[in-house]
């Protein structure tokens, strides 16, 4: 017996010597106790493993396997041939709908040889549920054998115990035992396959081109033959199975489970699988939207079915190389072109390194006034201690000396220090000129800035105080000034920053004032006396002592502050905001200032928008004080400290501080630093991170110095427009976009991509069918990813079109003239236009660029995609608004018209945009087809939508619906009742199209009253019900009483459709009322018609209208059958489906007694008629529903029906059944007996009824209401 997916065969023992519960008997265990399982071994009829039509011949042998993936085009092809088993089924059914029978055989083979038998068991009852009994008939074969599912072997199975908790504990720490070990070796074989993939590419770089070429020239030469050897490869040279090959074909399989409806097969496959997330499909060449069905076409492509396509290709390929040569002697000029520039690069290049050699000089002077300046400072320092030296010593001896002696050595001390500041006026003024000599660099320039700074503040003292107040003044302003413009932030001394910032004494408050700045004379209306020029000894050092209380009060409070801020409460911590911005501004260390800083930006732990709000304000206060470099050192890097922080509040912070600190900083750090903070923030996973980013870049926009970072900004704004937020994509509509175009102004630019953008979205999308030549290869299958980018790109489309519209209007010639600016756009600038007078580039992109493109766009736009042909459509609507009734009349009306197929005169467009708008028509019937699919709706609700196109839009339709009805194929009537559908989505419209419904219904003609039902039912959904009652149901009678049983059919599927939408109680009697009149007439066609409709509208309708399907499928199951086999099935199958629809529903517990179950008793009498998949649904619903025992059920039916899960494999099932028909039974009549009492609430019903029955019916029924049925 084959192995499975892990190497051990089915019932053997595992590397730990417990039994492996993979195989067969796995198959029969998991029958009992797993979920998926039990339903299928309870379940299983007599019919499912029914033999007597004998194996389907080339099965018997298995399917080849699978061909390995690759990365290359050979590996895709080499993969896709494991649907080559389509042959042999197709042979076999020819009748069989042959990508559905392939596909399916393909699983159905891949499963059995990968040994996943709990899936293939599973999958055998979906293929009998759907009958589909031609592909299940290998599987029956499979698991009929008794020789691998021994009778004796599964009776014992089931009768196996549950196992305690003690031994799955122990097994449970097994298998996590297990797992750690096969964690490790995946991550070890990871590694190994990193390595491999590395080597791989390294080897395929080189000759991956010359195996190309190669392989296209032989392919040219000899493509017959080569295609005759390849469909000879022998499957048996692949080898076994890889484990990455395995992982994407259990996706592929899972992938078409779920897609084909085999939901229950698809969650056993999930449960089997145990060594792969079939959830995550990793990305590799063979993970593809619907990737089975992809295979099938690969290698349908690949048999002798497409030589007559690849000899086309094989021309195509011929006409491309002729194109290659061409671009190859483009190439050649182009390349001598490039040799003329890298000779002006050379000459370039040794200019430039004459320029470096240049800078190389000037930056060693540079150098060398640097050191100078430092020589400088140090003097000078020395001569500030020396002048801190001696007002020391004047302190002292003043002390011991008299007044009049004090005035004395004053006055001398005086003259001594005047000369002292003339000196150090000197050394300044040598300074200064020395760092005047040098080249205007940044250092060099800023130490020359501060020199003249110092010079100035120091004249500026000398000259506006003549009067000096004491020589001890002097001298500390002298000191204080210097300093302060020497000595940079980091080299402030406290000594410094005492007599820099001192507490004014005479306002007692306490008040930090700026001794720098604040002039501290105490009366200056009074003249000068003698009092003034001599103040007291102890006023003097009230001033000394002040000032040092001024740094001492600064050191206090930036200690104080951090320990005070935790015990403040949070809504009252901004008022600690003055204190800190206090600190900051003031302190002379730079850590302790960075330390409040951080202090600042985390006063609060999550701030609101209030609290954000002030102490942004106080960041942009203190950036206004401290200037620009202590902004961008100090500010901005707590901002990028907080840019990854946990609350999502602090990131809003950041963001905010990145438009308003941005005026504060240097012009080159708004578009560097400043820049990349907000780009990540718009990479931000919170949705107001971003929108506060987006706002706050559009007010960054206008403080960048120069466009160097416009691209940059395009590229993040169409990024921010494909937001996944609905917010983010608002902002950045409302505000960014604006704010882009406004400060680069490149409209033009951001337009051509704006459209790049929106086809390549669409286009990127796989095809709708894989089949080349047919109208759904054109069409293209939108993600939701996709759908989103392509929908917000249009929006961006329409916003912007005023902005189209207004450079259209500047580019005018006759935009100057007031009067004409509303209608500018006349027939007399068209004529204009057209004769090739003016040159209107911004005007011409409309309708030479935009509406092609949007027409492209429309053509791989499904018909379900309403959403953007409504979009399309509102910026159609927008154009002819803005554009005017003659553009719309001359402009926009002939390129629609043109692409869909129709004439139309290009009189108004000049002569060299002709052949573009022409290039739109169609040419081939395909395309004439996808134009009247995808154009014909936006030209009907885009174009003749419009308000002043309304009489012609009757015009055309009534000649489309009612002059040409007879003139169309069936295929082009559907695609015109798509685009009526959508021009009805506009509620403008409705009258307008009913009054044309009402012609048709009336008429004579068959097809058009068709038309008219099919027309009337696709527009149900767009009404509401007050619309349904006066024009719907009116028209659908009519047409139920018409003659001809086409058209009568045709109403039923259309009230169907009303029965679906709506709920109100006399539109739901007068359904009933015509029902019924349909059912009079006994037709067996009008019978099945009535059905099928109201079971469409069964999950969505009230519960009369169900009652009233029960009702009547109870009566018509309570009459004889025709004779009629065929008739029979077909009445069967679809009462069948009409109680398990109803089954799905809330159902009244008397319709089940009375209705549900003896319909279900009629329907089980006529077995022969039966198909098996509705027979095991209605047995389950039968037994749920009665809530007795099957045995009662048998009772109550007066026949004996025997059990499913006996007959699992006896005699008594399908294999023993005798061919001969028997005579129909009586009929059984509604039982009004007492209900059965309900049965016993086992661990097996426990499961069926919360797993299985939910599946099948939509809901868990309850066992009080089982009892109360």
């Amino acid at each position: 017996m084959k192995k499975g997916k892990n190497g051990e065969t089915p019932g053997g023992k595992g590397p730990a010597g417990e039994t492996q519960t993979k195989g067969g008997g796995a198959a029969a265990e998991r029958g009992v106790e797993g979920k998926t399982g039990t339903r299928r071994l309870k379940g299983l009829t007599s019919k499912t493993l029914d033999l007597s039509n004998g194996p389907i011949p080339g099965m018997e042998s298995g399917p080849p396997e699978l061909y390995r993936i690759k990365s290359s085009v050979e590996g895709w092809n080499a993969i896709l041939c494991c649907c080559c088993c389509c042959c042999c089924v197709q042979s076999v059914c020819g009748m069989m709908d042959v990508e559905k029978s392939s596909l399916c055989n393909c699983v159905v083979n891949f499963l059995l040889e990968e040994n996943y038998l709990l899936t293939a068991f599973e999958l055998l009852h979906e293929l009998l549920d759907d009958g589909r009994d031609d592909q299940a008939i290998r599987l029956k074969n499979f698991f009929s054998d008794s020789s691998q599912f021994p009778p004796d072997q599964i009776s014992r199975f089931n009768t196996l115990r549950v196992a305690d908790p003690q031994t799955l504990l122990q097994e449970n720490e097994a298998v996590e035992e297990k797992l750690a070990i096969t964690e490790y070796e995946l991550r070890l074989a990871q590694e190994d396959i990193s390595k491999f993939k590395t080597e791989l590419q390294k080897q395929a770089e080189s000759p991956v081109t010359e195996l190309r070429d190669s392989e296209s020239n032989a392919s040219v030469n000899n493509g017959p033959q080569f295609h005759r050897q390849k469909t000879d490869v022998s499957f048996s040279d692949l080898g076994p199975l890889k484990d990455n090959e395995r992982r994407d074909l259990n996706c592929a399989v899972k992938e078409y489970l779920l897609i084909a409806g085999y939901r229950l097969t698809a969650m056993t496959f999930f449960e089997e699988v145990t060594d792969q997330n079939l959830d995550v499909w990793q990305n590799s060449p063979a993970c593809v939207p619907d990737a089975l069905r992809h295979y099938y076409y690969q290698y349908l492509s690949s048999t002798t079915e497409a030589a007559e396509e690849k000899f086309s290709m094989l021309r195509k390929n011929e006409s491309l190389l002729e194109e290659n040569e061409k671009l190859n002697h483009e190439k050649m000029c182009l390349v001598k072109n490039k040799d003329m520039a890298e000779g002006q690069i050379s000459a370039l290049n040794k200019s430039l390194e004459s320029l470096q050699k240049d800078l190389k000089d000037k930056e060693n002077l540079v150098q060398d006034l640097r050191q100078s300046l430092e020589h400088q400072r140090k003097e000078l320092n020395g001569c500030r201690a020396e002048v801190t030296a001696l007002k020391m010593h004047i302190e002292g001896s003043r002390s011991g000396q008299n007044m009049v002696a004090t005035d004395v050595d004053q006055s001398l001390s005086l003259e001594k220090y005047k000369d002292e500041v003339k000196s150090l006026q000197v050394e300044l003024e040598i300074l200064r000129s020395k760092i005047a000599n040098a080249p205007s660099y940044v250092d060099s320039t800023q130490a020359g800035k501060e020199s003249m700074q110092m010079e100035e503040k120091v004249v500026v003292m000398d000259e506006e105080k003549s009067i000096i107040q004491h020589p001890d003044d002097a001298i500390t302003k002298v000191v204080k000034e210097t300093d302060h413009s020497i000595a940079d932030d980091n080299l402030i001394t406290p000594k410094d920053v005492s007599e820099e910032y001192s507490v004014d004494p005479s306002t007692g408050s306490g008040a930090l004032t700026n001794g720098g700045s604040v002039c501290k004379q105490k009366d200056v209306s009074e003249p000068p006396t003698s009092s003034m020029l001599h103040p007291t000894t102890e006023d003097h050092s009230a001033e000394i002592i002040s000032e040092k209380r001024g740094l001492e009060t600064i050191q206090i409070l930036a200690d104080a502050l951090p320990k005070i801020v935790p015990y403040v409460l949070i809504n009252h911590r901004e008022e600690l905001l003055p204190l800190i911005m206090c600190a900051i501004e003031r302190h002379p260390e730079s850590s302790t200032r960075d330390s409040l800083t951080h202090t600042l930006f985390n006063l609060i732990k999550r701030p609101d928008e209030q609290q954000r709000r002030i102490i942004m304000d106080a960041c942009v206060s203190l950036a206004q004080n401290v200037g620009e470099m202590r902004t961008e050192t100090e500010l901005l890097p707590q901002c990028w400290e907080q840019i990854n922080h946990t609350y999502e509040e602090r990131r809003l912070l950041v963001a905010q501080s990145c438009a308003e600190l941005a005026e504060f900083v240097r012009p080159e750090i708004r578009d560097s630093l400043i820049l990349s903070i907000v780009q990540q923030l718009t990479e931000d996973s919170a949705t107001v991170v971003r929108e506060a980013a987006v706002h706050n870049l559009a007010l960054l926009l206008p403080l960048f110095p120069n466009m160097d970072k416009y691209f940059k900004v395009e590229e993040l704004m169409f990024q921010l427009v494909c937001d996944p937020s609905g917010v983010v994509v608002e902002t950045t509509l409302k505000e960014l976009v604006p704010a882009v175009i406004k400060w680069g102004q490149k409209l033009d630019h951001v337009l051509r991509v704006l459209l790049s953008y929106i086809l390549s979205s669409a286009e990127r999308c796989p095809p709708l069918s894989g089949v080349e030549g047919s109208v759904e290869s054109h069409l293209r299958v939108l993600g939701e990813r996709e759908r989103w980018n392509v929908d917000v790109l249009l929006r961006m489309l329409l916003e912007m079109l005023p902005s189209v519209h207004q450079k259209a209007i500047e580019m005018s010639p006759f935009s100057s003239d007031p009067e004409t600016t509303g209608t500018i756009f006349s027939t007399p600038f068209l004529e204009l236009y057209a004769g090739g007078h003016v040159q209107l580039p911004a005007f011409e992109w409309l309708h030479v660029d935009c509406l092609p493109d949007l027409i492209q766009l429309a053509c791989f736009l499904p018909p379900k995609e309403d959403t953007l042909r409504n979009r399309i459509t509102r910026f159609l609507l927008a154009v002819s608004e803005h554009y005017g009734d003659s553009y719309l009349t001359h402009i926009m009306l002939p390129v629609f018209l043109i692409a869909i197929g129709e004439d139309a005169q290009l009189t108004y467009f000049p002569s060299s945009s002709h052949s573009k708008i022409e290039g739109l028509a169609p040419r081939t019937a395909v395309a004439k087809r996808l134009a009247t699919m995808c154009i014909l709706p936006l030209f009907l609700a885009g174009v003749l939508g419009a308000p002043s196109k309304h009489e012609q839009l009757v015009e055309y339709l009534r000649k489309l619906l009612v002059e040409g009805a007879g003139n169309q194929s069936t295929k082009c009537n559907t695609e015109i009742v798509d685009a009526v559908r959508f021009l009805c989505t506009f509620e403008i419209h409705h009258g307008m199209i009913f009054n044309i419904l009402w012609e048709m219904v009336v008429s004579s003609n068959i097809d058009m009253k068709i038309n008219a039902a099919n027309l009337l039912k696709v527009i149900v959904p767009y009404i509401d019900a007050k619309v349904a009652s006066t024009n719907i149901l009116p028209a659908l009678v009519t047409l139920g009483s018409d003659q001809n049983l086409s058209v009568k059919y045709a109403s039923i599927v259309a009230f169907g459709a009303v029965a679906q939408h709506f709920k109100n109680d006399m539109i739901v009697d007068k359904i009933r009322v015509q029902m019924d009149a349909f059912l009079e007439d006994g037709s067996h066609e009008a019978t099945i018609a009535v059905v099928h409709a109201l079971v469409v509208a069964v999950p969505h309708t009230t519960d009369r209208l169900k009652d009233y399907l029960l009702s009547k499928i109870f009566h018509l199951t309570s009459t004889l059958p025709a004779s009629d086999m065929m008739r029979r099935r077909e009445r069967e199958n679809a009462f069948c489906e009409a109680i398990r629809a109803l089954d799905a529903t809330d159902i009244s517990a008397t319709s089940v007694r009375d209705y549900l179950l003896p319909t279900i008793q009629n329907l089980l009498k006529d077995s022969d008629a039966l198909d098996p998949v509705h027979k095991e649904a209605l047995e389950i619903i039968m037994k749920e529903r009665s809530g007795g025992t099957f045995e009662t059920i048998s009772k109550v039916m007066g026949a004996g029906l025997a059990s499913s899960v006996s007959s699992f494999f006896g005699e008594g099932g399908l294999l023993g059944k005798k061919d001969n028909v028997e005579p129909l039974p009586e009929p059984v009549e509604s039982p009004k007996s007492a209900p059965t009492p309900p049965a016993e609430d086992t661990r097996l019903r426990r499961i069926m009824r919360g797993n299985f029955t939910d599946m099948l019916r939509g809901k868990v029924k309850g066992q009080d209401e089982t009892q109360n049925q």
